[in-house]
C-alpha cells in the first residue's frame, strides 16, 4: 500500500445530499471503504451538503436549472478540498464533470426498474380513466402520457418520504420511484408492484451509484479502486454515452438500460417528446468494452429518425 489510510484523526470525508436515500448511499459507501481496508466507522466523516435541488422544492427542475442541480455544490466542495469524495445517484450526474474531477467507481447496481406506488390502485394497468397521477421526472410524465393519454399528470417533487405524504393527501393517486432506492431504505413494501424494462423504460444509470474523487488525489484513487464494481461500469459506460450524444438534460425525456448478456452488452434507448404524443426506440449489440462506441452509435441513430422539432431544447 502506497497511501497513509484514514484514520479517527484524520477522517476520509465522504460528501452527500441530506435526504436519507443520500445519506443511505453515503452509509454503503463508507462500509464497503470500511471492509475492504478494516478501518473502524470513526475512520469517515459524512459530510451534508444542501444542492440548489435539494433548497428549491416549488418548481419543476426544468425551470432552475436541469443537469447538476443535485451535485453541484458537492463539487465545488470536492474541488475545494472540503470533502475527499462524493456519492451521487448517477441518474442526476451530468455526462461531463468539472476540470479537476473524476468518476471512475461505481458500487454494484440495485434493481433497475420503477416502482408504481399508490395506497388504492395495484398496477398502472388498474389506473382509473382520468386518474392523478403525480411526477417530477419528465421521462415517466412523458411515458405515462404515451401510453395513457387519458391520465391527468400533476408535479411531485420531493423525497420519497415527502412524496408518499403528498399520496396520503390525496395530492394524487399515484406516482413512481425507484426500486433501487426503496430497496436501499428499507422500503421495498411501498411499491404496488415494479414495472418492466419493456414497459417503462428506466432512466439512464437509474439504480447506479457513483463516487467522485480528485483527479490528483492518489489515496482517493486507490481506495475507490478496491471497491468498483466492473459490471456496472461497463454498463454506465454504454448508457452515458449514449446521454451524452443526445445532449441530455432534465429538459430531455430519455430512457436508457445497458445489461450483460453473456460477453455481449445490450443497450436500448428511447427519446420521447415531452408531452408524450411520439417515441423513438432503437438498440446495439455488441462486446462489452465497446460500451462507449454502442452509446454514441445509438445516440445518433435516435437523433438522425427525430423529427426537427422533437426536442423542446432545440
Amino acid at each position: 500500500m502506497t497511501f497513509s489510510l484514514p484514520t479517527p484523526a484524520q477522517p476520509l470525508k465522504i460528501g452527500t445530499r441530506g435526504s436519507p436515500l443520500a445519506l443511505a448511499q453515503a452509509h454503503e459507501t463508507r462500509d464497503r471503504l470500511r471492509a475492504a481496508f478494516d478501518l473502524p466507522e470513526a475512520a469517515f466523516e459524512i459530510v451534508v451538503i444542501k444542492t440548489t435541488g435539494d433548497r428549491v422544492l416549488d418548481r419543476p427542475l426544468k425551470e432552475i436549472g436541469g443537469k447538476g442541480l443535485f451535485t453541484r455544490e458537492i463539487e465545488d466542495a470536492l474541488l475545494a478540498c472540503e470533502i475527499d469524495i462524493a456519492v451521487h445517484s448517477m441518474k442526476d450526474m451530468p455526462t461531463l464533470q468539472p476540470d479537476g474531477l473524476l468518476l471512475d467507481c461505481y458500487l454494484p447496481r440495485e434493481d433497475v426498474r420503477d416502482a408504481f406506488v399508490s395506497p388504492t390502485v395495484a398496477s398502472l394497468a388498474e389506473l382509473p380513466e382520468g386518474a392523478v397521477v403525480g411526477s417530477s421526472s419528465l421521462r415517466r410524465r412523458a411515458q405515462l402520457a404515451l401510453r395513457r393519454p387519458d391520465l391527468k399528470l400533476v408535479e411531485f417533487r420531493g423525497n420519497v418520504q415527502t412524496r408518499m405524504r403528498k399520496l396520503e393527501d390525496g395530492v394524487a393517486v399515484a406516482t413512481f420511484l425507484a426500486m433501487a432506492g426503496l430497496n436501499r431504505l428499507g422500503m421495498i413494501h411501498v411499491a404496488r408492484s415494479a414495472i418492466a424494462p419493456e414497459d417503462m423504460l428506466p432512466a439512464v444509470a437509474q439504480g447506479a451509484i457513483g463516487i467522485e474523487r480528485r483527479a490528483d488525489d492518489a489515496r482517493a484513487a486507490e481506495m475507490l479502486a478496491a471497491i468498483h464494481h466492473r459490471e456496472t461500469g461497463l454498463r454506465l459506460a454504454a448508457e452515458r454515452s449514449l446521454l451524452a450524444g443526445l445532449d441530455g438534460s432534465c429538459e430531455t425525456p430519455i430512457a436508457g438500460l445497458a445489461v450483460i448478456q453473456g460477453d455481449q452488452l445490450w443497450l436500448r434507448g428511447e427519446i420521447l417528446r415531452p408531452d408524450g404524443s411520439d417515441a423513438i426506440r432503437g438498440e446495439r449489440r455488441g462486446s462489452l468494452l465497446e460500451g462507449a462506441r454502442l452509446g454514441s452509435d445509438l445516440a445518433a441513430e435516435l437523433l438522425a429518425q427525430a423529427p426537427t422539432d422533437f426536442f423542446a431544447w432545440r
